[in-house]
């Protein structure tokens, strides 16, 4: 007999999960029904498309029973799936097959400790039996194998392995159940269980139990044994919508997402014509942990005529739908359709493209019949959505309409169609402030002379925003202009006072200047600023400093710096006194805190914050 420690991160997981996480115990057995299920997926569509497999007898099933006894109280879920060897019992029970888990475990809040959301979708669903189980032992065995392996483990830090018997392929987990589980030694609960949480599974779920039998005069007189099947084992996505709840749709959506919470909604269609195939998706109430990581997880699973395919293809749906759980069922692809075929298929193309259709439209429709739940979908997926705006021009119209921007002018979200109701009959563009972060933005001087002239500001704050919004050009014939570039300022300006301030600052704008030397592009007179004496601006055909940071943070290399243009405020008292002084140093000294606390006020990290800081002690000094 083998005996290894789980990985630290295993342990910590494992504390989590029966200290904190699960505030319903009960789902551990929707998340081991689950587990089976795909088990039996999986070895389905190997006897359908691999010689190995051609002769195996399979009857799929999943079979639960339980033993009451006070001594000795268990419950086993058993399967006749594909089974595990000793590798893979040790390897996906034995550590958790994702990058970044002791990361993720470390930096997890007290409250987000108590969010048993974020367990589920970390996928390790085995786990949550050890929150009624004094001991867990797994027996399986893998199809078309002779070897037969058991893993148990009390869960505290190693686990057991060690040969066994088994007549079939498949796996069975017995649970010793402990004080917290031992409600679940009953025929009773287990019945409204499978039914509540598992009566979609496509598989039939058989509970055996011991049925006591009586007299005429009510004594007992032994007892038989029972073996029912539960759940009706009917795929939900190929039943009719009108047969369906609410309720039955959430309790599908909480089985295969590992999610506890309620969807916000769900879009179930089913096609007819050209090509047949059904679809549910979902869209979930919070996003999901890894929606930002480069490996992150599919969330639609792909089957062929109810056989399943895989869950791992994230060509499915584009990335920036990354976050839809569901599944596509088609009728006209090939069983054995491999992943490289999958990708260049014209019939998956076409579901494809027509589940982004049909995704975006019923997101719309919620937006315009439900705003109350579109504010609460738009606060965890707008950042995504933004990304479609960038990478996916056939459906950016309806994209335009979906994605949303805070503004100057309203609390909340706003949509590009709802700024422009509101634009002054003397507006000529869509203006936006991008950059670090919305506290940031709101208190940029830039906004000062459009506040004064009273147009309305976007205020755009996703890391993303700077890289997609320029990609927009135009909405309904009105340019996107970004007011921290310095084309945007013609619109706002008076001819004729841009002309007397130009030509009072002529002398020090040559003097900050020579101060400034290579660090600006140009130092010109502003007329937009009210309150403050300077502020950066970079021109029409260059990079903002915030996007040269973000760039520069994705590792992309040498990125070439785009000097930023000054714009001074003349009738500020800071910069009336530089105007009206005689000494060089004080005026360069000057010069280069009025540049730098520019860019610090838009959020700028200086190259050499401490060199600011002599700076500034010198001048305050004198």
């Amino acid at each position: 007999m083998e005996q290894k420690k789980f990985k630290t991160e295993v342990s910590e997981l494992l504390h989590l999960i029966i200290h904190s996480l699960y505030s319903h115990k009960e789902i551990f057995l929707r998340e081991l029904i689950s587990n089976a299920s795909d088990a039996l997926d999986k070895l389905k569509y190997e006897t359908l498309t691999n010689p190995e497999y051609k002769d195996l007898q399979f009857d799929p099933h999943i079979d639960i029973s339980f033993d009451g006894n006070e001594k000795k109280k268990t419950l086993t879920i058993s399967d006749n799936g594909i089974g595990m060897g000793h590798d893979d019992l040790a390897n996906d029970l034995g550590t958790i097959a994702r990058s970044g888990t002791r990361n993720f475990l470390k930096n997890l809040t007290d409250e987000q400790k108590k969010d048993s959301n974020l367990i589920g979708q970390f996928g390790v669903g085995f786990y949550s039996s050890f929150m009624v189980a004094d001991k867990v032992e797994v027996i399986s065995r893998r199809a078309a194998s002779d070897e037969v392996w058991k893993w148990s483990s009390t869960g505290k830090g190693v686990f057991n392995l060690e040969e066994s018997e088994r007549e079939e392929q498949g796996t069975t987990i017995i649970i010793h159940l402990n004080d917290e589980g031992d409600e679940y030694a009953n025929r009773w609960a287990l019945d409204r269980l499978i039914k509540q949480y598992s009566d979609h599974i496509a598989y039939p779920i058989f509970l055996s139990y011991d049925q006591d039998q009586y007299d005429d005069e009510g004594k007992k007189k032994g007892s038989e044994h029972k073996r029912e099947q539960v759940n009706s084992a009917a795929a939900l996505w190929r039943r009719s919508k009108s047969e369906l709840t609410t309720e039955d749709y959430n309790e599908f959506y909480k089985s295969f997402s590992y999610d506890t919470e309620d969807p916000a909604f769900y879009i179930h269609t089913q096609a007819e014509g050209v090509n047949n195939y059904t679809t549910l998706f979902y869209i979930p109430s919070k996003a999901p942990f890894d929606m930002y990581n480069a490996d992150y997880k599919s969330g639609v699973k792909l089957y062929v005529k109810r056989v399943y395919i895989t869950d791992d293809e994230k060509e499915l749906l584009p990335t920036y739908l990354r976050f839809v759980r569901g599944v596509i069922d088609s009728e006209d692809l090939p069983l054995n359709v491999s992943r490289e075929i999958l990708q260049q298929n014209r019939v998956m193309s076409n579901i494809r493209n027509a589940s982004v259709k049909k995704i975006l439209s019923e997101l719309k429709k919620v937006s315009q019949d439900n705003p109350e739940l579109y504010t609460t979908i738009i606060t965890e997926f707008n950042r995504p959505l933004k990304e479609g705006l960038y990478s996916d021009y056939a459906n950016r119209d309806a994209l335009l309409s979906l994605v949303r921007f805070k503004s100057t002018e309203v609390d909340g979200y706003t949509s590009l169609s709802q700024y422009k109701e509101r634009m002054k009959e003397d507006q000529k563009a869509i203006y936006y402030l991008a950059g670090g972060n919305e506290e940031t933005v709101r208190r940029s001087p830039l906004l000062q002379g459009y506040k004064k002239k009273g147009y309305e500001v976007l205020i755009m704050a996703d890391d993303i925003d700077d890289i997609v919004v320029p990609s927009i050009g135009t909405f309904e014939e009105f340019p996107l202009k970004a007011i921290n570039k310095s084309g945007a300022v013609d619109d706002i300006e008076e001819k004729e006072e841009k002309k007397k301030k130009e030509k009072e600052g002529k002398d020090i704008i040559k003097r900050m200047k020579e101060a400034l030397g290579d660090r600006v592009k140009d130092v010109v007179v502003s007329t937009r600023l009210v309150d403050s004496p300077v502020a950066v601006v970079v021109d029409d055909n260059d990079m903002s400093v915030q996007m040269q940071q973000i760039l520069k943070q994705m590792g992309q290399g040498e990125v070439p710096d785009s000097k930023p243009i000054l714009e001074i405020n003349l009738d500020h008292p800071m910069v009336k006194k530089v105007v009206e002084s005689k000494d060089d140093e004080y005026v360069k000294s000057m010069s280069i805190i009025l540049l730098d606390s520019a860019l610090i006020h838009e959020g700028v990290m200086l190259k050499n914050p401490a060199d600011f800081v002599n700076n500034l002690h010198q001048l305050l000094s004198k």
